[in-house]
């Protein structure tokens, strides 16, 4: 038998309503100070707390935000979500978060099991493997609105936040070629995703921009660990191998500098290598140092969660895309010329 304390059992014991206990205990102006501070204290002293499920329930609201990313170890996403947790805890909500672990199916269960949890909003970026739409619109459907960061859904009107893929890959690419490179592979993510895709548009036109004759042989899915140990192998033993990488992330850049280490080629002077997101744990620890384009990760997950926020309390859904800029940090893995 439950033994929690109740407005009800407050009221009982003051002689009073129980809304009057309720009204005290949100600072209604209404209720004098005096009996404002009786209902504390006695609050304090049984230890009560407030049913927030059921207060959301009358409100048609449990301020409470569901989260999925992919991957909650990566880098970047736990990045994101600390920016989401900031700014939606100052405004009074709570957090959910789950990852997909890359499976759309498993996106699809954690989607439903916001819903059921009665969430108000949801932020989200899509696994590598999803490729329909129906659990989204199922969503939105139900009037429940939908953000996606990073990797988006274009299939639907949906507010998103996304960095500028192209400009960042074109940079790094230029970068390269700053650097005298001319024979630049790049190993891609799964064109299923748009950031993949731009990532690769940007390391088209930059080579365009300079006269490089763009070589399809060159570019070589590589977003798995055993993708990247073949390619990097395969593109090494070459009649004309490369002499720079750049990779869809920092995870498989590094991959690749194993391979190439283990081959006996020095980085960079025989082969140069960016890679994309500029996560800490691996670009500042491997030798040398990754360079890589830096993506605004936490900043991500600020104007994700402001988006979600200014719906939730307005009503209004402006469909707005919000795209952040990249920077290219510059280390030792691309420093040709310095050699």
């Amino acid at each position: 038998m439950s033994n929690k304390i109740t407005i009800k059992d407050l009221a009982v014991q003051l002689n009073v309503s129980p809304s009057t206990v309720s009204r005290a205990l949100q600072d209604h102006p209404d209720i004098s100070s005096e009996t404002k501070k009786a209902i504390w204290e006695l609050a304090h002293k049984l230890d009560y707390s407030p049913n927030s499920i059921a207060a959301g329930l009358r409100k048609n609201k449990t301020y409470t935000l569901g989260v999925i990313v992919p991957e909650i170890v990566h880098y970047f996403f736990s990045s994101i979500i600390s920016g989401i947790e900031d700014i939606a805890y100052k405004n009074g909500y709570k957090v959910i978060i789950c990852q997909s672990n890359e499976n759309y199916e498993r996106e699809v269960i954690n989607l439903n099991t916001l819903i059921s949890g009665r969430v108000d909003g949801v932020l989200m970026s899509l696994s590598k493997q999803t490729r329909q739409t129906g659990h989204f619109k199922h969503t939105l459907d139900r009037g429940i609105p939908l953000v996606f960061f990073d990797r988006i859904c274009t299939e639907l009107k949906t507010s998103r936040v996304v960095v500028d893929d192209y400009e960042g890959a074109f940079n790094a690419v230029e970068h390269l070629i700053d650097q005298g490179c001319r024979r630049i592979a790049h190993l891609a993510g799964p064109e299923s995703l748009l950031i993949c895709k731009e990532r690769k548009r940007g390391y088209a036109d930059a080579l365009n921009k300079h006269d490089i004759k763009y070589d399809e042989s060159l570019v070589v899915l590589a977003h798995n660990k055993n993708d990247v140990l073949t390619a990097t192998s395969e593109l090494m033993q070459r009649k004309s191998p490369p002499d720079a990488f750049f990779a869809v992330n920092d995870n498989v850049a590094a991959g690749s500098m194993v391979v190439l280490k283990n081959l006996g080629f020095k980085i960079p002077k025989d082969v140069a290598i960016v890679g994309f997101t500029d996560d800490p744990g691996i670009c500042t620890i491997v030798d040398p140092p990754l360079s890589s384009v830096h993506q605004p990760a936490y900043e991500i997950g600020l104007e994700s969660t402001k988006i979600l926020l200014n719906f939730l309390e307005s009503g209004i859904d402006n469909n707005q895309t919000i795209t952040l800029k990249t920077s290219l940090v510059v280390r030792e893995s691309s420093l040709k010329r310095q050699i």
